[in-house]
């Protein structure tokens, strides 16, 4: 439903403070005349942008994990998930937390300790809480409960609503991304996810794999398999810290590690007796004219790296929204970062760089270039801006 219809569900008390807030001057008794006045304020520009532009950054990362959702309701459990998700741990200042403590006593610590409380007490107090910051978003007209039933307990972004936040957000995140010019080259790796695919069939149907106990192939095969494919990745590194990002993920290479849990969660290849092999399925697939299976994996993609990225949906919309044409590398994280949270030891540059653009890039989606004055530049595929929107 658009924002018309849902004003026309509410009653006296909701819109009267919906006309509050946009400082509506008109008769508060009439329902018609309160709908009729909020729908003009909303539809003022300056007036919808000077809302979105007095949001906090917690407010702006809880706005943005609904905007490019396919769901039309959302219970208050999600939205409160949503908004717990939305608050990022404080950052030390730099050096603090490998500073050396100094030997002053314990009982100077512990008046220290003491003056400290009060001051935090106040910090804590002054939090809103998840309640707090879904009625503001009601009190703002872009949130609804639901009318009677189960559907009480639901809430709705107005259709409309929700395209016009989305243009507003998009118009002040362009003003930070750098344009920049085409780069001398370019790398596009378009089509070579789904032709590695089926190299990695065909190498399970050809050949002898066995396993560990885990699942995970021996250094030799993995090392064939890896000089198939069209993109080279290195083996991890020993010891280094690798989780979160799909079964695999802590054995093979991020590209790979994407490949095989694809392969395997659509049991294309299957993994037992410590053996893997092919199964019927892959055999099918692979007597199949070769199709390209780029949406399928970026669907695949998002779902096994959204558990540890909560924004990433958002995120990569607003790559697509902003670099259609070659952007700096630089402003593109710079505008987005404050709405990506780090993931242990991932830091918000690193899942940026490494898990979203990187990933992006091996499916087709973007281009990435290096350009001697722009230094790295990026630009969306046409292809990626139509497996994003949905169009394949």
């Amino acid at each position: 439903m658009n924002l018309a219809d849902m004003l026309g569900y509410a009653d006296i008390q909701q819109l009267s403070r919906i006309a509050d807030e946009y400082r509506c001057e008109c008769n508060g008794n009439s329902k018609n005349e309160l709908i009729q006045t909020i729908l003009s304020a909303v539809n003022r520009r300056e007036v919808f942008e000077e809302q979105v532009g007095r949001m906090g950054l917690e407010d702006l990362r809880f706005l943005n994990s609904l905007l490019f959702d396919s769901r039309s309701s959302f219970s208050l459990e999600d939205l409160t998930a949503r908004i717990q998700q939305s608050k990022f741990a404080e950052e030390q200042p730099h050096g603090a937390a490998n500073a050396p403590a100094e030997n002053t006593g314990k009982p100077k610590a512990k008046a220290q300790a003491s003056k400290r409380q009060p001051k935090a007490a106040a910090i804590k107090a002054k939090e809103l809480t998840p309640r707090d910051i879904i009625l503001k978003f009601k009190h703002q007209g872009w949130l609804f409960n639901g009318l009677a039933g189960p559907n009480r307990y639901m809430f709705q972004v107005p259709a409309d609503l929700k395209a016009k936040l989305r243009e507003t957000m998009e118009r002040k995140l362009m003003l930070t991304v750098e344009a920049a010019e085409e780069p001398q080259a370019y790398r596009d790796e378009q089509g070579l996810l789904t032709e590695d695919l089926y190299h990695l069939l065909r190498y399970v149907e050809r050949n002898e794999v066995p396993t560990a106990v885990d699942g995970s192939m021996y250094k030799r095969n993995l090392q064939q398999l890896l000089e198939l494919f069209g993109v080279r990745e290195s083996l991890p590194g020993k010891g280094e810290w690798r989780f979160g990002y799909g079964r695999k993920f802590h054995v093979y290479p991020n590209r790979m590690s994407l490949l095989y849990d694809f392969a395997l969660d659509g049991r294309l290849v299957s993994e037992a007796s410590e053996q893997l092999t092919i199964t019927a399925s892959g055999l099918a697939f692979l007597a199949e004219e070769q199709k390209d299976v780029t949406a399928k994996l970026y669907k695949y993609w998002l779902k096994l790296y959204r558990t540890p990225i909560p924004n990433m949906v958002a995120i990569v919309h607003w790559i697509d929204c902003l670099a259609k044409q070659w952007v700096t590398a630089e402003s593109l994280q710079r505008s987005l970062l404050p709405y990506i949270k780090p993931f242990y030891y991932d830091t918000a540059e690193s899942v940026f760089a490494q898990r979203i653009v990187s990933m992006m890039l091996h499916l087709g989606l973007l281009r990435v270039g290096e350009h001697e004055r722009y230094g790295t530049v990026v630009r969306m595929t046409r292809l990626g801006s139509a497996v994003i929107s949905g169009a394949q």
